[in-house]
């Protein structure tokens, strides 16, 4: 059984889930999509149940599960991938992160476990404060 690999990426334009989650309604129902320049070479990988975890100011905070992986190819005809995700975003532990391009690989063990739904419905602290609690250990 082939363990399943993670994607991390910087959510820009966004604060929280919960914005990303009212910008992603915008486009309609069915599944949400992010295209990046990049293909993955470990498709199988992060097909096999993988998620891509987003990032919020330097905060890891939710998550969505990848479908698939679908071919672009933008009005300069550079082929691209376009992330194909499950439109639930699924609230995870706080974890800290500093800045990175593009995305990155996260193993299943490096990952943050997701939060309680009690727990997800209560109100989101700031993001610096969210990391300086992560930082201590406390949240």
């Amino acid at each position: 059984m082939t363990q399943h690999l993670n994607l991390m990426k910087l959510c820009v334009g966004c604060g929280s889930p919960g914005e990303l989650e009212q910008w992603q309604r915008r486009f309609g129902e069915g599944p949400a999509e992010h295209v990046t320049r990049m293909w993955p070479t470990r498709e199988a990988e992060l097909l096999a149940g993988g998620s891509i975890f987003w990032v919020f100011k330097g905060v890891m905070l939710a998550r969505q599960r990848l479908l698939r992986l679908d071919e672009r190819t933008g009005t300069d005809g550079i082929r691209r991938c376009a992330l194909i995700l499950d439109r639930r975003v699924v609230r995870t532990s706080a974890m800290p992160r500093r800045p990175f391009q593009g995305w990155r690989y996260l193993r299943q063990a490096d990952s943050p476990q997701d939060v309680s739904e009690e727990r997800a419905a209560e109100p989101v602290l700031p993001p610096h404060l969210l990391r300086e609690l992560a930082e201590m250990g406390l949240r």
